[in-house]
């Protein structure tokens, strides 16, 4: 009986594959952002947007090949001969938004990249994810892809302005309207936090903002912080080198706010 009780036990005692699996990409994914946290503004911007050009040229092959004129009910026709610039620059744009794998992968992968690789300066720069940021990081992709895809014939400059500005505006709108619904409600009290979410965010320490809440650790005492402060917010000692090592790094963080 003994024997058979422990044996039934043991299989309860044994951790879900599937949770610890999860665990171990968590943890992964926190050391990463962790390293990338301490690199120079440069490294981080070129790692991520490399990232982003991988994630994009996936997403634009999938998209490419799914409406590919092999299997698209309305396949691209080919440009009429002796065309005027108008019609070619039409052309192009249907051709950017209906290419097949190759044209859509290239044109998200340049996209996503831009976008990744602003945002990234940005967040260093301004010490936090906001919608200048954000806008800035929308204009730069909206215009490299008008000018990778060539939709801007036959005047790429002011195309890629126009798509920007475009990119630019939506962006912005999203932003406000995600804050907006993602906030219902102590929109005011988070404000005081911002620049230490986004420093938890980088280092993958989401799960201790209510640690610095708690405590009534705001952005305004960033530059004071110590480890006995952390301490007392009940912040393990991993954690807390890495705050005090990232707010050193960081002159954004470091400097009176």
């Amino acid at each position: 009986m003994a024997s058979s009780s422990s044996s039934s036990a043991a299989p309860a005692r044994a951790g879900n594959p599937l949770e610890e699996w999860t665990g171990r990409v968590k943890a992964l994914e926190a050391g990463f952002r962790a390293w990338m946290a301490k690199q120079p503004i440069h490294v981080e911007a070129a790692v991520t947007t490399a990232v982003g050009v991988v994630q994009g040229g996936a997403l634009g092959g999938l998209m490419g090949s799914l409406t590919a004129d092999g299997g698209s009910p309305f396949p691209m026709p080919p440009p009429p001969p002796n065309a005027n610039p108008q019609a070619m620059a039409s052309f192009k744009q249907a051709q950017a938004l209906a290419g097949g794998p190759l044209v859509q992968a290239r044109n998200f992968a340049v996209m996503t990249g831009a976008n990744a690789g602003i945002s990234c300066v940005m967040r260093r720069i301004r010490g936090a994810e906001d919608i200048q940021g954000s806008m800035a990081a929308a204009f730069g992709s909206g215009a490299m892809f008008s000018l990778v895809s060539g939709m801007g014939t036959p005047n790429p400059v002011a195309s890629a302005i126009t798509s920007g500005v475009a990119f630019a505006v939506f962006q912005g709108g999203f932003f406000m309207i995600g804050q907006k619904f993602s906030k219902p409600q102590g929109v005011s009290e988070d404000t005081y936090y911002s620049s230490t979410r986004s420093m938890l965010q980088k280092l993958g320490l989401e799960k201790y903002e209510k640690n610095f809440k708690k405590g009534l650790l705001t952005d305004h005492t960033l530059p004071l912080l110590t480890d006995s402060a952390l301490r007392d917010v009940k912040i393990p000692p991993g954690p807390r080198l890495l705050i005090l090592d990232q707010i050193k790094r960081d002159p954004g963080l470091a400097k009176a706010q």
